[in-house]
């Protein structure tokens, strides 16, 4: 009772970090433990030290062999717990605001005896409406500019992509709490491509673009929602930009719609100065929306009036 009590207190207590950083929940995490940790405790870590404190002698091939038959013990239950039905919770990402607020749920309930330390439930409560209705990006735009993710009307991610980059897509897919592998065909349903670029359609039937050659990128400025680019964009250009210039700045970049354009979350973002990642000199004014270029042409009306 006192292991399956301390599995599940120390299995919540990891819960938000676990969907924080790897975007899973696993529901099933206390069964596992009950079934591998008496091994662990009895089997393999004393066998691990005995190993250690034989190997000058030469005999700790033995307390290897009995570590190893533990371990091959801890496989098989995780394999079987991965089987069960349910065993992994997918979580799309939430960003930082909910995790302070289970942190501090689970602080109160750890640390205060009064009757207060229930508030510490109602914080983890709050933090949980929080994560799950943090609304999802938009549109994803990789550090290069090559790989842009569009989700859909179905509600599902669609890649428009000129370079092969597995990793960045696990994550994204992850981050939207997507079951589908890397090389999933569907990935690119709805996207439309050819020499000069590729285009999609998002949830609200604006068009994103993403522009490989000069002459996509006039094209596009006249009638996309977005335009992403690695090369430069256009002066005149009439759609929000995503370009070489901006990709070089801030690095990757996701965005959400907002009432005058996009607003903007950079990996880099402008004016932050870390130690891994130094502003530029200058650079201190917030670039966080990406808004549409007003048309300052005057009306044909006000010009027959000059007339």
């Amino acid at each position: 009772m006192t292991l399956a009590l301390a599995s599940l207190v120390a299995g919540l207590a990891t819960t938000p970090y676990a969907a924080f950083h790897f975007h899973r929940v696993t529901p099933y995490g206390v069964v596992a433990n009950l079934a591998a940790m008496p091994v662990v405790s009895a089997v393999v870590m004393p066998a691990g030290l005995l190993g250690l404190l034989a190997m000058p002698f030469g005999l700790d091939g033995v307390f290897w062999r009995i570590m190893g038959a533990g371990i091959d013990w801890m496989i098989v239950v995780t394999q079987w717990v991965a089987a069960f039905p349910g065993a992994i919770g997918r979580m799309a990402a939430f960003g930082i605001g909910p995790l302070i607020a289970s942190s501090a749920g689970i602080i109160l309930l750890g640390l205060l005896r009064s009757p207060l330390r229930w508030l510490g439930a109602v914080a983890l409560a709050f933090a949980v409406i929080w994560a799950l209705a943090v609304p999802q990006p938009d549109v994803l735009v990789s550090a290069d500019g090559r790989n842009v993710g569009v989700p859909g009307k179905d509600g599902r991610l669609h890649l428009m992509r000129t370079a092969k980059d597995a990793f960045l897509v696990k994550e994204w897919l992850a981050a939207d709490a997507d079951p589908r592998l890397t090389a999933d065909i569907s990935l690119a349903d709805g996207v439309s491509c050819d020499e000069a670029g590729c285009v999609a359609q998002t949830a609200d039937g604006g068009f994103v673009t993403l522009a490989l050659r000069s002459e996509a990128l006039i094209d596009d400025c006249e009638r996309a929602a977005l335009v992403v680019s690695a090369r430069q964009a256009p002066p005149g250009c009439r759609a929000p930009v995503i370009d070489q210039d901006r990709l070089r700045r801030q690095g990757a970049i996701t965005l959400r719609r907002s009432r005058d354009g996009f607003a903007v979350d950079a990996a880099r973002p402008k004016g932050v100065d870390r130690p891994w990642s130094p502003a530029v000199p200058g650079d201190s004014e917030a670039e966080s929306n990406i808004a549409r270029p007003v048309d300052a042409t005057p009306a044909e009306a006000d010009q027959q009036a000059e007339e």
